[in-house]
């Protein structure tokens, strides 16, 4: 009896605790491969000038592709590592794995689980999320929500990779000069401080899902010789998207995250959007009201990276000094699908 009313009690104080947990983020890391890709490469590969329009336009000057034998699960492994040095942890203290990616090291298994094994997170389970470039914010939600609801939580690695240059096609003038590759990951740890993940929301609008992708590979379109050479394993624009799209929804779940806190838009010190388009970043800003200075931008280093882009530019403003413990950020990504999700965090 003595032992079921201990066991009682302990479980009542997990709750208690439990209730006041949010996730904090502790550790920040990213990896951007070695190899440089500069404008001119497409002026060279196209034959006419490229360069003039993607920098006046979305302000791109180079990306980083990964080399032939670099996988995705190389670029995770490297911004892990980072973030794990960052909190100040070892592997063995993560108790789970999140990736979000849409360019698996393998159709199946997942490739967290590859990442765990080459980590040595010996204490830690896995699993990836594919909601395309909403992937990371994706996945900080869920995370967060796994350790507000569990106790035994202590630390959780997130990771965004985007390995996209193995999917273009070099004479596609539409997808090959924007995708780039990267890994971007935070850890996160509880707090009962009042700091960390406050609110989020995912969003979808699933009539899209044809108009961008990678249409085959899967068990629709599986890969043989007639869908090759129609080149649809590779990733194609099919139709063009309103560009209002974005900034309308954007600024939707932004201000729908302010409200729940009793916040306006210009108390967040930060704001970090998908990077395809410099011009909806700043049209959402716009939009709020805010100075276009608080949006995170490093399209013109890194070009588009996807489920990547949101944790690397994170880790920019983080090396740069441009966000400080206390600081509301706000986290808004979009993908193919489509699907949104977005985070308010106190960092």
């Amino acid at each position: 009896m003595a032992e079921t009313v201990g066991m009682t009690e302990n479980k009542a104080e997990k709750e208690k605790i439990t209730g006041k947990r949010r996730a904090k983020i502790t550790g920040i890391g990213a990896y951007a491969p070695e190899k440089v890709v500069p404008n001119s490469y497409f002026n060279e590969i196209l034959g006419e000038d490229v360069d003039t329009w993607l920098r006046e336009n979305l302000t791109i000057r180079e990306r980083r592709w990964s080399s032939g034998d670099e996988s995705t699960a190389d670029l995770s492994e490297k911004a892990a590592k980072a973030a794990i040095s960052d909190a100040g942890i070892s592997p063995e203290d993560i108790n789970l794995i999140i990736l979000a990616t849409d360019t698996p090291e393998f159709i199946s298994p997942s490739t967290s689980s590859v990442v765990q094994y080459r980590l040595g997170a010996v204490n830690a389970g896995t699993f990836d999320i594919n909601t395309a470039c909403a992937g990371f914010v994706t996945a900080l939600n869920t995370a967060s929500k796994f350790i507000a609801g569990d106790p035994d939580m202590k630390n959780v690695l997130v990771i965004g990779a985007y390995n996209m240059s193995k999917y273009l096609d070099l004479h596609d003038k539409k997808t090959v000069t924007l995708f780039a590759d990267g890994a971007g990951a935070v850890v996160l740890s509880p707090s009962v401080e009042g700091d960390g993940f406050l609110n989020g929301e995912l969003y979808t609008e699933g009539q899209y899902n044809e108009w961008m992708g990678i249409y085959a590979g899967g068990t629709k379109y599986p890969v043989n010789a007639e869908v090759v050479a129609k080149k649809d394993h590779l990733l194609k624009f099919v139709k063009k998207f309103p560009k209002e799209l974005n900034p309308e929804i954007w600024t939707k779940m932004v201000k729908t995250a302010c409200e729940k806190e009793g916040k306006t838009p210009d108390e967040i010190g930060r704001y970090f959007f998908t990077q395809i388009n410099i011009n909806s970043i700043w049209q959402t800003l716009d939009n709020l009201g805010v100075n276009r200075d608080k949006g995170e931008a490093i399209m013109s280093t890194y070009g588009y990276t996807g489920s990547a882009c949101i944790p690397m530019a994170l880790n920019e403003a983080y090396k740069a000094g441009r966000i400080k413990r206390g600081d509301l950020l706000m986290f808004v990504g979009s993908g193919g699908g489509l699907a949104f999700a977005s985070a308010l965090v106190k960092f």
